[in-house]
């Protein structure tokens, strides 16, 4: 049977930028023998120090594609993941120099450019302006000093979206998690890959972006939402294959906050739940390991954006 939810979700473009954690995982043999595992790392150490030389960022290079599990088919491959890797530090080395309020680290996407990390993970530029004037009502409620939705125990663990700029549908999804298990006290797990080959009559494209607010209007319109089980992530675009039968989620409405209003947005994470959130990603973004990120870097042209949950 499939439940209701009231949705509020957050279009907000301004220069405060919220913040994800990155998770990433080193790769091990299968069967973990360390001895194959050894030879597997000297062999790449070497292949890398054959073409790079036996510098100190060539055997750091080699060091961070082991941890990550690349694989570099070409020497051409080596020598331009290399140079985005340089470029990586020079990010994580200036911000480190500036005193700056967050850190940024190496992570898996370090060997990437930026314009294959946009294609990849953040999809098409989106025109946002629906969010102009919002819905959101205010009250004279004083808000707290600080408010965090996982010590509630309702924030959804994090999920990986890989090579498909989906982020959209995983913050819809982890904003819906979060109402349901407040409203029901049950987790549960929902379908981005419905979303991903279903939302598209509702200016969605799939593995090339969206956003939340109209993927809420699609379940709205489309009779809800399935689970993850029912519905798996695949990572790529598909045919839609959604089945009215085993939706177990239903979105009554969504309510959106205007486009910068700083106190709507904290109002509604104090006093409601998780708010879904999409906003402007920089260069320096994708290499965020902790801290308050912040920028001045706005833009004003559709933009190239990540969605994710307000805790």
């Amino acid at each position: 049977m499939s439940k209701n939810l009231l949705l509020l979700s957050a279009l907000f473009f301004f220069c405060y930028i919220s913040v994800t954690v990155v998770l990433a995982r080193s790769t091990f043999d299968e069967h973990n023998p360390i001895q194959l595992v050894s030879d597997r790392f000297h062999e790449l150490e070497s292949t890398i120090v054959q073409h790079l030389g036996a510098t100190r960022h060539a055997l750091s290079f080699a060091r961070y594609a082991h941890k990550y599990g690349k694989r570099y088919e070409t020497v051409d491959e080596i020598e331009v993941r290399f140079n985005n890797f340089m470029d990586s530090l020079d990010l994580i080395r200036s911000a480190k120099r500036k005193n700056l309020p967050y850190k940024l680290a190496l992570n898996e996407f370090a060997d990437m450019s930026w314009e294959e990390f946009q294609q990849q993970k953040l999809g098409a530029s989106q025109n946002c302006s629906a969010t102009t004037n919002g819905n959101h009502k205010l009250t004279d409620a004083l808000l707290p000093p600080v408010k965090d939705w996982r010590e509630d125990g309702i924030v959804s663990p994090v999920k990986a979206q890989g090579g498909c700029g989906s982020c959209w549908t995983f913050s819809t999804t982890g904003a819906l998690e979060a109402a349901y298990k407040q409203a029901y006290g049950e987790s549960i797990s929902l379908s981005e890959q419905q979303l991903v080959d279903c939302a598209g009559a509702f200016n969605n494209f799939g593995c090339h972006g969206g956003l939340p607010s109209q993927a809420f209007e699609y379940i709205k319109y489309n009779g809800g939402l399935e689970t993850e089980s029912e519905y798996p992530y695949t990572a790529k675009d598909g045919v839609c294959k959604y089945s009215s039968s085993n939706a177990v989620v239903k979105v009554i409405d969504s309510v959106n906050i205007t486009q910068g209003a700083e106190d709507e947005l904290q109002h509604a994470v104090a006093f409601v739940r998780p708010v879904s959130v999409a906003f402007q990603v920089i260069r320096a973004f994708r290499l965020y390991n902790g801290g308050v990120f912040t920028s001045d870097s706005c833009g004003s042209t559709p933009m190239k954006m990540a969605s994710h949950i307000g805790l």
